[in-house]
């Protein structure tokens, strides 16, 4: 039973964390609350960006071994839900940025100011379902289940990746939500993302266009537990936005969703500690607004920490899950808002 593990929690986090263990010859199993598609990674506007995350001197290796991970991805879109795409961060200087900044491909400075790039944008929905079926292929199960304390999980390994709900199952007081509020809206022909700084008192402004619809944002309201979207908020997005393109203040408005980011003070934490009976517990929690862009860097931490499994699992024996797999198909940061 030494190659058992349960990972706590089915968010991009625990999904990712998952398969990259059941791919390296560990018999996975996922417990998760809610279903993938009911998880804040679900509502994410989801562009590759390092967007309140630290530590800082951590973020840029996790970011980069992701980045790389997303460019193989990005060539089965439909399968995966990963695309790159062209944009704009307005009013951000390289200069400003850390080394990881250095080795995004394409990454230059625009003599109007702000940056322009190629990124990953990752529709979450389709590639939650692909995490789910690739984690499924490599042997692993997803269950149903809500979890009072990590001491009792029954497996060799634990691994913690509940993101805001590691408040209290640790329990972590660090951890506390940053709310996004998005509003969905029919596409009015923008094919490229924006995304400009977080203004004091008035949120941020950043589109995503997605397949069949176009994200607008956003909020980072701290502390803020309200899950249900606000009308008054919603507004605000949509003129905001609509300053930058005004066809989008003509669009249809699809829906309104909100996710409470799991921000920790003093950064991600990613670490090992011991559980009664010779078992492992591994901490992968508060990736804030930037869980996506730092999965798969952070699931190859995971994996590292582990003593190796005594026999190979039905996922094929170890390798690095850092490509398309069977379903796949043919084949702080910058301060930049949205990048959940």
């Amino acid at each position: 039973m030494s190659g058992d593990v349960i990972v706590v929690g089915g968010g991009v986090i625990g999904l990712t964390t998952a398969v990259t263990l059941a791919e390296r010859g560990r018999r996975v199993r996922v417990w998760a609350r809610d279903a993938p598609g009911r998880t804040t990674s679900a509502v994410a506007g989801a562009l590759w960006w390092p967007y309140r995350i630290e530590p800082a001197k951590r973020v840029g290796t996790w970011a980069l071994e992701s980045l790389r991970v997303y460019e193989r991805l990005a060539a089965a879109p439909e399968a995966t839900g990963v695309r790159l795409v062209a944009g704009v961060h307005a009013g951000t200087e390289r200069g400003a940025l850390g080394a990881w900044a250095g080795e995004v491909p394409g990454l230059r400075q625009l003599p109007s100011g702000g940056l322009a790039a190629v990124l990953p944008l990752i529709d979450m929905p389709v590639h939650l379902e692909w995490l789910a079926a690739r984690l499924e292929a490599a042997g692993g199960v997803i269950e149903t289940r809500t979890v009072r304390s990590l001491a009792e999980v029954p497996a060799p390994v634990v691994v913690n990746c509940a993101g805001l709900g590691a408040r209290d199952l640790v329990p972590d007081g660090a951890v506390r939500p940053v709310r996004g509020q998005l509003v969905l809206v029919e596409n009015p022909g923008v094919e490229e993302w924006f995304t400009a700084p977080d203004t004091p008192g008035s949120g941020s402004t950043y589109f995503f266009p997605q397949p069949g619809r176009l994200v607008l944002g956003g909020t980072a309201e701290e502390d803020d537990w309200r899950t249900a979207p606000d009308a008054g908020t919603a507004a605000a997005i949509v003129a905001r936005c609509a300053r930058v393109r005004p066809e989008i203040g003509r669009a249809r408005v699809l829906g309104h969703r909100v996710g409470l980011r799991p921000v920790r003070t003093g950064g991600v934490r990613l670490a090992a500690e011991p559980l009664p009976g010779g078992r492992l517990l591994v901490h992968n929690y508060g990736h804030g607004g930037a869980g996506v862009t730092v999965a798969w860097g952070c699931a190859g931490e995971v994996a590292r920490a582990l003593p190796p499994a005594s026999a190979s699992g039905p996922g094929g024996g170890p390798g690095p899950s850092d490509g398309p797999g069977p379903s796949d198909g043919p084949g702080p940061g910058g301060g930049r808002p949205g990048a959940d």
